[in-house]
């Protein structure tokens, strides 16, 4: 009787562990997906800039492109 209700007791306690550990597993998983989705989010960010960034690239080498042949031009219409 004695070690029944040990046996009894420790099986309680295990459960009451366990249902600890799976609340913090729980916690720990909705933590985690927070941080995925907030990790996608920073790498598509990242991506729109590099798309941005490589556009004001090629827009300002074409306006440089244009400004110089404006320069040549205005350069022989003064200097003919």
């Amino acid at each position: 009787s004695g070690r029944i209700r040990c046996e009894e007791a420790e099986r309680r306690r295990l459960q009451a562990r366990i249902a600890v550990l799976s609340r913090r597993l729980s916690d720990t998983s909705e933590s985690l997906a927070g941080l995925r989705s907030a990790r996608a989010h920073i790498d598509r960010t990242i991506a729109e800039m590099d798309t941005a960034s490589g556009q004001i690239l090629d827009n300002s080498q074409t306006l440089l492109d244009v400004l110089k042949k404006e320069m040549g031009d205005l350069g022989r219409a003064i200097d003919p």
